[in-house]
């Protein structure tokens, strides 16, 4: 891609050594992390907000969306325009370390093990943790918080490893800091409370800009699935559990993974998604984490042959 830096090799070698930094060091110190600051930006917006207007909201919602990604946009141009006209030496890990803080594979795994060591602890200790993985309440009991757990290993999949890698292979870091600023100002405005209208805007962005990578996460985890010998199951769920009346993508990569791992994933008062062939206990955490490294790596590998691809047909 023409925003990709140099040739099509160091494209290649970008990708993949961004997966490495990713799951060798983890996240960067927040000073140093543009996901801390886009979120800085949204919230210093929506303070100014107005209030009790909807369509003023919505339209300021809108203004929001516009300003932050288009300074992600702007970043992403200005730093490719800056490693172009630096030796590849530089260029590698200074492009893969903006590239890894716009995914986190480790960071999503390291979550859900927090919540499997509190259930092994007591379920205060599950509870807190589960907390800082999902919105929902966390006062849930024990196999509830095992499938609250799993479904968001199986969503945050998407957000936190696929979208942002083919964002990347398409438009280069221009496309992925672009889809990580919506995806921020999704997870901090798009409820429905206070913010609904102020946040309409960015929702309806990061439902259109995960409609793909949600697919490509559900095939992934069919594909991973067949080490387990559990790919027609996950099929099963790709197919027929999924239900957009909660949303164009939020249940696919959970269905998928239910019918992968043998389970009822349910959000009490909403969906129930899978068949119970086994119950929710802690190992569940265990082997949906192992789908998520699997899927992940795989679309690590994948967006690295596509970006290369890419660039070598833009380039020659």
């Amino acid at each position: 891609m023409v925003f990709v830096p140099h040739d099509w090799r160091l494209a290649l070698a970008t990708v993949l050594l961004a997966g490495i930094i990713d799951v060798t060091l983890g996240e960067p110190p927040n000073m140093l992390h543009p996901v801390v600051w886009m979120g800085r930006l949204v919230g210093a917006l929506e303070r100014r907000r107005p209030r009790s207007r909807p369509g003023a909201e919505f339209a300021y919602g809108l203004t929001i969306v516009g300003v932050t990604a288009g300074a992600a946009v702007a970043a992403g141009l200005a730093l490719t325009l800056a490693l172009d006209r630096l030796p590849w030496w530089v260029a590698l890990p200074v492009g893969a370390y903006v590239l890894k803080t716009t995914f986190s594979l480790r960071g999503l795994v390291r979550a859900g093990r927090d919540v499997q060591r509190g259930l092994a602890a007591d379920t205060a200790a599950a509870r807190a943790s589960l907390s800082a993985l999902v919105s929902r309440s966390s006062d849930l009991d024990p196999p509830l918080i095992v499938s609250a757990t799993v479904e968001s290993l199986a969503e945050n999949l998407t957000d936190s490893v696929v979208s942002p890698l083919l964002y990347y292979a398409l438009f280069g870091l221009p496309g992925a800091l672009a889809y990580r600023a919506v995806n921020t100002m999704d997870a901090m405005l798009g409820y429905r409370d206070e913010r609904e209208f102020v946040g309409k805007a960015a929702a309806r962005c990061d439902d259109a800009a995960n409609w793909v990578p949600t697919r490509i996460t559900g095939v992934l985890l069919v594909a991973v699935s067949v080490v387990k010998g559990t790919a027609g199951r996950a099929w099963w769920g790709f197919r027929t559990q999924h239900q957009p009346q909660y949303g164009p993508n939020k249940t696919l990569a959970i269905a998928t993974m239910a019918g992968s791992l043998g389970v009822r994933l349910q959000k009490p008062g909403a969906y129930a998604l899978g068949e119970a062939v086994r119950p929710l206990t802690a190992d569940v955490i265990d082997d949906a984490v192992w789908r998520v490294w699997s899927a992940g790596g795989a679309a690590v590998a994948l967006a690295a042959g596509l970006t290369a691809a890419l660039d070598w047909a833009v380039r020659g």
